[in-house]
């Protein structure tokens, strides 16, 4: 079986010393979630019953730990949930990382179902939102969030549409 942009990812995330991920499933990130699961003797995967509780844990984690947290949800109002969890850890100044879904690019601008512009959304609470446009950005993409997480002790947004995080590299 070859390697999927999401299983690249989630090494990269390990490389970077992340073992938790808070969040709740959806089809918008199911290939980071498929990677999560090939991979959960390296990260820990604790979902929740709510994305915003995803990013009030991720904020928790920073705090308690001292180590970055990180959050993950699909797109639409999936990722529109975790925006007040992300607030408390800009407001604390914890190092969070989101990830998030998003609906494929070529159904937006169509009314495609759970549609939202997240780096719009995320702007005024992130010092650092992009969206992975190929991927072979995921990785300049991951390296540049976290360092940015962890240089600001602020909120970083990585938006992955999910033929992204299926791919295979």
């Amino acid at each position: 079986m070859s390697k999927t942009v999401g299983d690249f990812f989630v090494e990269r995330l390990y490389d970077w010393g992340v073992r938790t991920i808070f969040g709740y499933p959806g089809d918008g990130i199911n290939g980071v979630l498929g990677a999560l699961n090939r991979a959960r003797h390296k990260i820990s995967f604790i979902q929740v019953r709510h994305e915003e509780m995803a990013a009030f844990m991720a904020s928790a984690h920073a705090k308690f730990t001292g180590q970055p947290g990180v959050c993950l949800s699909t797109g639409g109002p999936g990722a529109a949930h975790m925006v007040t969890g992300l607030y408390d850890a800009k407001c604390d100044h914890m190092p969070v990382l989101a990830i998030c879904g998003q609906a494929p690019r070529t159904a937006r601008g169509a009314h495609y179902t759970q549609e939202l512009n997240l780096d719009r959304l995320f702007q005024d609470v992130a010092d650092y939102v992009q969206e992975a446009e190929v991927p072979s950005q995921v990785r300049l993409l991951v390296d540049r969030a976290m360092r940015t997480v962890l240089g600001r002790n602020g909120v970083g947004v990585l938006i992955l549409p999910g033929e992204i995080g299926r791919a295979h590299v």
